[in-house]
């Protein structure tokens, strides 16, 4: 008998007169690591994605800064440590091994789906650094690489004719059936209960963005998956682990919190007190660079520092960061020749639903993927840059595991 995984709706939903959705596997949330979720099942499996906004209400269409890549042989080990040093040592040796590995695969696959990353004059791909990484090997598309992944991998799903997309559909709760995953209760956009029901379910919703005054994130990101899952019994992990990013566009009370990409500082932007005085290295860890900048704030007793673009070429100003440049001028600063004032800001979730390599969490045929989940990749803090490729790397396990599992149990059935 199907139940809930929480019973938190159990004595308002009668799960006889809900609307059914039956599929091969359902994908809760549309941004990066549901959509790569989804292409890497096969067409001969149905599958539904539902999504609690409209499809370009996800975190992934906000990434500005890139997405890491294994440049040469060389790069292994310096990625590592860097991975390592920034997460403080916390991290999960195996999946960081795992995500580095598979950077490359991963990053030609997006290109064959037509995701276009920069270029140098000569056509090379263009690799810049940010902070705590101590060589170039982010790939970017100007200063909305997020946006140009999470649309093509749309726009392929979209072309996909066995995946359905339920747009303004909220997951409140699991449903289980001795013991194991076999669906999410949610609720439409007219608040009318759904069951939908599936061998295999993948938990993309996200992060905790939403529940802070000053964040990032778009507001609808509150923790669903993290939340449901811990009241049905599932592991979470390091769910304290949250991190807060050095530098967003200062206005008083803002409704999201716009990110100064990280990569401005890899450029060559620096941080400035209020006499107009460089306080800190800004290529540090995140964490370090913010806590250097709340140092500062309070000496100054100011809402703020100042990020100055001084030492970037004008040309990069108005091509590589054309969007933070735009947004900036219609706050009232121009870049190019002007300080903007920059806070920190709530921006990533390290810890979350607890998954193993292939992204498996402690139920049966659940798994968890993205911000969401905790694979241990990024530790204790996460380095600039790793978080798209690492969604979409064990998104991508996810969908192998499910497709693995299947062809297991169909030779067990021959047998």
């Amino acid at each position: 008998m199907i139940g809930f995984g929480a019973g938190v709706l159990a004595p308002q939903i009668d799960p006889e007169g809900c609307e059914r959705l039956s599929c091969d596997v359902l994908i809760v949330g549309c941004g990066v690591a549901g959509l790569y979720a989804a292409l890497g099942l096969p067409e001969s499996l149905s599958v539904e994605m539902l999504c609690k906004e409209d499809v370009a209400s996800c975190d992934s269409m906000l990434a500005q800064g890139g997405i890491c890549v294994q440049r040469d042989d060389d790069d292994y080990d310096p990625w590592f440590e860097d991975t390592l040093r920034a997460g403080h040592y916390e991290n999960r040796r195996e999946s960081v091994d795992i995500m580095i590995r598979e950077s490359r695969a991963l990053i030609d696959d997006l290109m064959s789906l037509g995701v276009t990353f920069d270029r140098t004059p000569t056509g090379e791909l263009d690799y810049t650094r940010e902070g705590a990484h101590s060589r170039p090997r982010i790939l970017h598309a100007a200063d909305l690489t997020g946006a140009e992944i999470t649309t093509k991998l749309r726009e392929a799903v979209e072309r996909r004719s066995n995946i359905g997309i339920h747009e303004y559909t909220t997951m409140r709760d699991l449903l289980v059936e001795e013991g194991r995953c076999v669906g999410v209760l949610a609720t439409d956009g007219a608040n009318e209960p759904l069951m939908a029901l599936a061998r295999d379910t993948v938990l993309a919703t996200g992060g905790v963005g939403g529940l802070y005054p000053r964040s990032t994130n778009f507001r609808s990101l509150t923790g669903d998956g993290c939340r449901i899952c811990q009241q049905a019994g599932v592991e979470l992990e390091h769910m304290d682990y949250v991190q807060i990013h050095p530098t967003s566009l200062y206005t008083p009370n803002p409704d999201r919190a716009f990110l100064i990409s990280e990569s401005c500082r890899g450029e060559g932007a620096v941080l400035l007190d209020a006499s107009g005085r460089r306080f800190t290295d800004e290529l540090q860890p995140r964490d370090v660079v913010t806590e250097a900048i709340y140092r500062q704030m309070e000496r100054d007793r100011a809402p703020h520092v100042w990020l100055s673009f001084e030492g970037v070429p004008k040309r990069v100003i108005t091509t590589h960061f054309a969007n933070i440049h735009r947004r900036c001028l219609q706050e009232g600063y121009d870049i190019t020749c002007q300080h903007i004032p920059v806070v920190p800001a709530q921006h990533y979730l390290m810890g979350g639903i607890r998954v193993d390599m292939m992204s498996r969490t402690t139920m049966e045929h659940l798994y968890a993927a993205g911000e969401t989940s905790c694979n241990g990749v990024h530790g204790r803090n996460r380095l600039a840059s790793n978080s798209l490729l690492e969604s979409m790397v064990f998104a991508r396990r996810a969908a192998r595991d499910i497709v693995e599992c299947r062809r297991r149990r169909k030779e067990e059935r021959v047998a």
